[in-house]
Formats: C-alpha cells, structure tokens, sequence
C-alpha cells in the first residue's frame, strides 16, 4: 500500500490521538507491527507554534518514516502556512483533522465541526493541498460519518476531497453528535469506498482480530486504523497483522516480552517529556496496560503516589516481576490469579 510515493508496511494504522500518540507511543506501536502511525493533531495557529506543547508534538527525531503529521483549524490560509511549517520540520505526510469530535476543539469549529460547513471544509483541502504539491507532500483527510445522524454527509465531501487532490481518506464510523457513545457503523465506511479511486481507511471500534476481519469484509477498505484498543495494549497490531494473514491466533505475549516493552517505553517516555512531565503522562499508559492484570486496581493508585521517574519505574519492574512469578504469558487465567500483596514504596 502507498500513500503517494510512500510504501506502508501493512495497511495497519494508528490513530491520531491527542495525548496519547505521541512520538514513543508511536514507535512502540510500529515495533509491534504497525505500518503506519499519524502524530496528535498540531494547531494552525501560528501564535501557539512556539508552545512546548506544539514544539513536542512537532519533534519527529529518529522516528522512523514515512512521517506523518495532523493538523486542526478553521482557516484554509493558517492551515496552508501549518502544512508548510511541519513540512520544514519533517513532515513528509499531512493529514487534515476533520474527525475530533472533542468539545474544545468543535467549540472553535475545528475538527468534525468542519463537516457542517461544506464549503469551507473544501477550502481547506483545496489550500494544504495547494501548499503541499509544490513540495512533493501527499495530503490525507481524517472524518465521521456526518455531523449528526440527519445528515450524514461524508460521502459528498469525501468525493469533494478526492476531485481538490486528497491522496487518501480515512473514515471514523460514527457522528460528531456520538463522540465515542454506541457503535460504530460501517455502511457509509462501505459507500465512500465503493465511490472513491483513492486509499479508504476504516476507524472505529476495531479491537479484535474478528473485528478486523468483519470491518475488511464488510467495506472492501484498504486499511484499518486503531486508536483506543492499542491503549495499553500496542501488540494489537501483531495480532491483527497474523490473524488476517493466517486466519490463526497468536498466543498471548510473554510477560516477559511486555516487561521488556514496557520498560523501553517508560524510558523514551522520561527522555521525551523530562521527568517531572513524564512521569504524570506516563501514569495513563501504565494504566492502560496493567487493565485486567492481578491487583490492577491497587496498582494504580499506588502509581499516583510516586513522583518521580526511578520510583515509578522501578515499581512497574517489581509488579512485572512478580507477575512473571505467577504466568507466563498475559492470558484470561493471568488476570484472574490471585496477586501477592505489593510491598510498601520505601
């Protein structure tokens, strides 16, 4: 698969998401399989350029490519001059935010608020694209469904987007008016793809092998894009990855494997972020991981109690340790063993 003159590994994606998918995030989850991985959405506005947020989010050393970059606004000139303004950074894909269905974000008319104003969503394509061909840089469009379950409108601008030059689509099966409540459908994921030449790209609710194979099936998409269920959880890919190959399941990873893991992603983590930071962000991960685990819950409320990376860090050792102890591999009877109390933070 390509994105203009990108070849992708596979045709397994992971989501933008505003601060999760930050540049370790995103390299554990290719380690684990993935073939390509898009930043957390940059603003357009150029007074916040030099925030250490936007400065973070814009760091792409080492990262491995094709590099790809969201960006959100509501002004077709400020997104062009955004697009030009990652690309000189690094960027050699950007991807237009037409899918956050954040409060803050539809609040300024940004994100999935842009599908209820058609034109001015065109405008938009049609400006990065112009500021992006010049360069040799594909421009990709992430969107809902629609605005609301009335007016479903994603196949009109997804067939605009294509004719202004969009060199791939991805479609989030629900509306703006959802946010993540209910499921996710597909049937309109289905008519943008029979209706478009370019990549489609399906998102939402894919957090199983099955499901994997159930959306490919029932849309004829080129792609799937993870967000949520890669939360704690990066060797989704993997799995997705052999089950569609294979039609088999791989075996649950080893403790050992993700102890590994985990402990590399702390590490880029503090290095990314410094310590003080790094160490509050991390806690979300740690969370996201040890779900379901022996002792979890109690786990991370001890994880609020430390403030500083080597007691965090050592403490997810000890806990992984531990488990290892008890199982092997992180399976249904893993979750359910019965933990050793953890011992008291010195």
């Amino acid at each position: 698969m390509h994105i203009g003159p990108h070849a992708l590994a596979n045709g397994l994606f992971v989501a933008p998401m505003a601060g999760v998918t930050d540049r370790p995030f995103r390299q554990l989850c290719r380690r684990f399989g993935a073939g390509y991985a898009v930043s957390e959405m940059i603003t357009s506005r150029p007074d916040l350029r030099d925030s250490v947020k936007t400065q973070r989010r814009a760091d792409h050393t080492g990262e491995a490519g094709p590099i790809a970059v969201q960006i959100a606004g509501t002004e077709p000139v400020l997104m062009a001059e955004a697009a030009r303004w990652n690309i000189d950074r690094g960027a050699q894909i950007i991807d237009i935010n037409m899918g956050c269905p954040a409060r803050k974000v539809c609040n300024k008319w940004a994100g999935s608020a842009l599908m209820q104003d058609e034109a001015l969503a065109l405008a938009i394509v049609e400006a990065v694209v112009a500021a992006c061909a010049p360069r040799g840089v594909p421009v990709t469009l992430k969107m809902r469904t629609g605005w609301c379950a009335a007016e479903k409108n994603a196949l009109r601008i997804a067939r605009a987007a294509e004719a202004a030059g969009i060199a791939l689509l991805t479609v989030h099966g629900r509306t703006r008016e959802q946010g993540y409540r209910g499921e996710a459908e597909y049937d309109t994921v289905a008519a943008v793809k029979a209706a478009l030449r370019i990549p489609v790209v399906a998102n939402g609710d894919i957090d199983s092998p099955e499901k994997a194979r159930a959306v490919l099936r029932h849309t004829g998409v080129d792609a799937l894009m993870i967000g949520r269920a890669a939360q704690g959880r990066p060797w989704i890919f993997r799995e997705i990855e052999h089950f569609l190959r294979t039609g088999e399941h791989l075996a649950p990873p080893l403790v050992a494997e993700v102890r590994r893991a985990l402990l590399e992603h702390l590490q880029e983590h503090y290095a990314f972020y410094g310590e003080h930071a790094g160490v509050r962000s991390a806690r979300k991960h740690i969370g996201w991981y040890v779900r379901g685990w022996p002792g979890a819950e109690v786990f991370r409320q001890r994880m609020l109690t430390l403030d500083t990376a080597a007691l965090q860090y050592a403490a997810v050792a000890d806990y992984l340790d531990r488990l290892a102890a008890q199982t092997e591999r992180l399976s249904p009877a893993a979750a359910a063993a019965q933990p050793e109390p953890l011992p008291e933070v010195a």
